[in-house]
């Protein structure tokens, strides 16, 4: 078992942020794999034959990829913490992957060979030198061809995700803004999260803090990210893919599918926590007439309502709304759930 124990005053000083690469990594390993994600399907088969194409015409990018899709330690050239918190942009990472020097890719590379389920012969792409220049160029090809015409809708997930845990957090504090960002993680004793089931040493956090990194590719896992000079970050999979996956699955929603339509069932399972209009139109890839149609015949139905906070209209479901999305009905005073 990993714990992160954390300093006194760490808690104080962690926080959120977003990282292109974490989402460009998830994105390479996604589309090296069959897609079973309905959120990100049509993103996958739009894209998924060129990148086969590029990683059949490159051994180095083949050999990188597949590694990193088949090992349970990532890299350390292509983890890194995000530099920018909120704002980190993908040019700030890249440039602090390239700096990495062959020998500390080399070193790391072999310990994912020995982490992985597959055999990996190094030797037969890992060839020439500046490995970490050329993993930064890939990575960047990765982003341009495939990823940053999708990115405004992922960062709204992400965004909305990272607005979810701030209400827990500001609520009830860090050991409910952490649950369930993974299979594993949970809040153990008064100063420690349990990151991994797996056996290992642990780490502490300092007094800078640590980082929690959502990205949106829900099936490729959890990772901690570690560089000298930075905080620890743990990168988890965003709230909101997997619900709107399972929103077409299983004989419950396909019921309710056909009862109030594909469309309003999509919208009614995103309504897990609140958002606007233009946040689900980015989440679902739906445009903004669309969504507001359907949100319209949801009010009538008195299965959402909108609250106004500012100039933003922000959507919820109801009682009503809660029982028919998920079958539990919300119990008044303590924020849990029951069926």
């Amino acid at each position: 078992m990993v714990l992160l124990r954390l300093d006194s005053r760490a808690l104080s000083r962690s926080r959120f942020a977003l990282s292109p690469l974490a989402e460009t990594l998830g994105a390479a390993i996604a589309l090296s794999r069959p897609c079973t994600d309905t959120w990100l399907a049509p993103w996958h088969a739009r894209h998924h034959a060129a990148f086969r194409a590029r990683l059949d015409a490159d051994p180095f990018a083949r050999g990188m990829v597949a590694l990193i899709s088949s090992t349970k330690y990532l890299p350390d050239h292509v983890s890194f913490p995000p530099p920018g918190g909120m704002r980190t942009r993908l040019h700030e990472e890249l440039a602090q992957m390239a700096r990495v020097p062959d020998e500390a890719v080399g070193a790391s590379l072999q310990l994912a060979v020995e982490a992985s389920w597959e055999r990996h012969d190094l030797g037969a792409w890992l060839t020439g030198h500046d490995w970490a220049g050329r993993t930064a160029e890939l990575f960047r090809h990765i982003w341009d061809t495939h990823l940053a015409a999708d990115w405004p809708r992922r960062r709204a997930l992400l965004e909305r995700d990272v607005t979810y845990r701030a209400g827990l957090l500001a609520a009830y504090g860090w050991p409910r803004a952490v649950e369930r960002m993974n299979r594993h993680s949970v809040w153990v004793g008064a100063d420690a999260i349990r990151f991994s089931n797996r056996p290992g040493h642990d780490r502490v956090v300092g007094p800078e803090g640590m980082l929690f990194v959502p990205y949106t590719c829900a099936g490729q896992g959890t990772w901690l990210c570690e560089a000298p000079g930075l905080p620890y970050a743990l990168v988890y999979p965003a709230r909101g893919t997997g619900d709107l996956q399972s929103a077409g699955a299983g004989p419950r929603n396909q019921a309710l599918a056909r009862l109030i339509g594909t469309g309003r069932t999509a919208i009614l399972r995103a309504l897990e926590s609140p958002a606007t209009s233009s946040e689900l139109a980015a989440e679902l890839d739906l445009s903004l007439g669309t969504v507001g149609g359907h949100l319209a015949v949801l009010r009538e139905a008195e299965l959402v309502v909108g609250e106004r906070t500012g100039r933003r209209v922000v959507y919820r479901r109801t009682e009503a709304g809660e029982v028919l999305a998920t079958g539990r009905t919300t119990m008044a005073g303590d924020g849990t759930a029951t069926r």
